[in-house]
Parts: C-alpha cells; sequence; structure tokens
C-alpha cells in the first residue's frame, strides 16, 4: 500500500484494561478515504472508543473503510456505533464501508438485520474502489 500514510498506529483509550481489548489502526489513502482496522472485542466498553473513532475519521474523509476481520466480539453497543456512525456518514453525504472479514461480524448483523444496511466489501483493496 505506498503512499499509504499511518495516522494513528497505537491503542486508542485508556491504558488499562480497555486499551488491552481493543485497537484501532487507521491508515489514511490520500484525500479521499481513510481506513480504519479494528483488532479486538467491541462490547459495551469499547463502543464508545470505536463511535469517537469514527466520529473523527467520517468527518473528515468521504469515504470511510471499516475493517472488522480482526474483531473478536460485537455485542448490541458495537452495532448501534456502525448504524449510528452509517446514519452519520448518510447525513454528510459520505461512505462507510465495512469489511467484516469474520464469521464472528457477519454473524452479529445477519441475525439482527443489519447486513443489508450496510455497504459491505470482500476486502480493503475491494472497498477503496471508488467505482465499487
Amino acid at each position: 500500500m505506498s503512499g499509504d500514510l499511518p495516522l494513528d498506529g497505537g491503542v486508542s483509550g485508556d491504558p488499562g484494561d480497555v486499551g488491552e481489548v481493543i485497537r484501532f489502526d487507521v491508515v489514511g489513502h490520500g484525500d479521499g478515504a481513510t481506513v480504519v482496522h479494528v483488532v479486538g472485542e467491541i462490547d459495551t466498553l469499547t463502543a464508545p472508543l470505536l463511535r469517537a473513532q469514527l466520529d473523527e475519521q467520517i468527518a473528515a474523509v468521504p469515504l470511510v473503510v471499516l475493517d472488522l476481520s480482526d474483531v473478536t466480539f460485537l455485542g448490541s453497543a458495537g452495532l448501534a456505533v456502525l448504524v449510528a456512525a452509517k446514519d452519520d456518514a448518510d447525513r454528510r453525504g459520505h461512505r462507510l464501508r465495512l469489511v467484516c472479514g469474520s464469521r464472528i461480524v457477519t454473524r452479529a448483523l445477519q441475525a439482527t438485520g443489519l447486513l443489508t444496511l450496510f455497504d459491505t466489501a470482500d476486502g480493503v483493496s475491494e472497498a477503496l474502489d471508488v467505482s465499487a
């Protein structure tokens, strides 16, 4: 991914327990897109950190790719954050694309009937394709 600029490679949130269960790797792709790769669990404790990260990125660029391929748990609080982020992106005329990448994430979205709400891609490269 030449030309990609890491925006935040560290642990988000407090350096306590929360930082040990979730991490965000944020990589800019020019002026038009950012990939937010989430590693860990998205639950009641960590969902507000995801919300803050998405709020910041959705406001900054027209395309945010949320790579959930390394998410090990996606609870109802995390699902609520995803819906709110999509609504925010839509209001701004921006796009939020999900890369589910794991059965855990796909099943949570399917079981709640939310999968069809989101613009999804099989991988980050496909998600970054502006013609998709």
